[in-house]
């Protein structure tokens, strides 16, 4: 749908491709909160053949111009697996970047019309492309750079959406809290409790086996998260396509596992914020650049670190089990992470505003919620 000023296009050259991704230097080139996304990176993601999501998921990109100047993007996805798990008529958009409300506005009843011609009957979004890559609008935490893997916005953007139509499904929050200090009496005995139990064993992972280790963590997550608002279980081939992607950022002692009777229950990853050790390489890698991000991933020094992904068997949740494996792999990885890596701040998250048991964990002595990122719903 276009505009008076504003004509709308569908990406369709090599040449498109580049300048979806390039727009976003653009749009944050005075933001000192932004951290640059590796081209590669984005480029995989918004590629079949490359991303295994477009296995199960169609996608259209389009570009907005005025006068001949790119002034906006937008994605639109409809997801078999999320048709099958949040419902019949449920598409999807994201990668959405304006520069304007006009642009902002023509960009969604865009994506809107794709969707309606796809069969779908609600929109959920931003969604970039799906839940497991960056999902939500930051409304909250604008002056912090993100962590690795999570997403910055102008704050224009929530009135442009909302002015669309759209109303919050769901928040997802980050918290950050200090970890090289934290101390809590109450935590510390249920920790102490869980060295008792002689059931228990937390693992550090061994990267020599990764692919191993990898399909025991994912086959865990896939577990541990199937109960969760817009959940989409991960295929076979986006468990190994995540897998190739985390190892150059795994290391042995930030991620762990937890075992009960030698049964694999509970598990964490954490890792450094490599956005730290990206923010100046400018999105580019090549020619020289991957040389230095390589030699920086040998032994990361940053002051962050983050801790994406958290699970425990859902045969175990709501139990003072779950609680003490949580805290455990918690503990052990806090330890390392300061005296190992000399990191003081961690990150946990996203984790659903409703989601309470995860909550409960994230809430650690001094944590505060230092992002929050929005996910809209409007039915179409």
């Amino acid at each position: 749908m276009n505009s008076p000023s504003v004509t709308i296009r569908p990406v369709e050259t090599k040449a498109d491709r580049k300048a979806f991704v390039d727009f976003a230097w653009r749009v944050y080139r005075d933001d000192p909160a932004w951290v640059p996304p590796l081209k590669d990176e984005v480029h995989g993601l918004i590629t079949p053949g490359k991303n295994p999501w477009f296995e199960h998921a169609r996608a259209q990109l389009w570009l907005a111009e005025r006068n001949g100047e790119i002034v906006g993007r937008i994605s639109a996805q409809v997801d078999e697996l999320v048709l099958e798990q949040m419902g019949a008529g449920t598409g999807q958009w994201g990668m959405f970047e304006a520069l304007d409300a006009e642009a902002a506005s023509a960009l969604i009843a865009t994506a809107e019309d794709w969707l309606r011609a796809q069969g779908m009957t609600s929109a959920l979004g931003p969604i970039s492309l799906s839940i497991w890559d960056e999902p939500g609008l930051e409304i909250e935490g604008f002056d912090q750079d993100p962590t690795a893997m999570m997403g910055h916005h102008r704050p224009e953007y929530r009135g442009w959406i909302e002015g669309a139509g759209y109303e919050k499904a769901k928040d997802l929050l980050t918290y950050e809290v200090d970890i090289a200090s934290w101390d809590d009496p109450k935590i510390n005995r249920l920790i102490a409790a869980g060295e008792r139990n002689q059931r228990i064993r937390i693992r550090m992972v061994d990267k020599s086996k990764f692919d191993q280790e990898a399909r025991i963590i994912l086959n865990l997550l896939n577990d541990a998260w199937s109960g969760n608002w817009g959940y989409v279980p991960l295929t076979e081939s986006e468990i190994a396509y995540a897998g190739k992607k985390l190892k150059p950022i795994i290391y042995n002692e930030l991620v762990r596992v937890a075992e009960l009777d030698g049964e694999p229950v509970a598990f964490m990853i954490t890792i450094p914020d490599i956005n730290e050790l990206t923010k100046d390489l400018n999105g580019e890698l090549f020619p020289f650049n991957f040389i230095k991000l390589l030699w920086r991933l040998r032994k990361p020094k940053v002051k962050r670190a983050r801790v994406p992904l958290m699970g425990v068997a859902k045969k175990l949740h709501h139990s003072r089990l779950a609680s003490m494996l949580a805290f455990m792999l918690i503990e052990y990885t806090r330890r390392d992470c300061v005296g190992k890596f000399g990191i003081n701040t961690g990150e946990f998250g996203w984790i659903l505003e409703d989601n309470k048991g995860m909550l409960s964990i994230a809430e650690l002595p001094g944590a505060r919620v230092n992002h929050r990122y929005r996910i809209y719903q409007k039915t179409l």
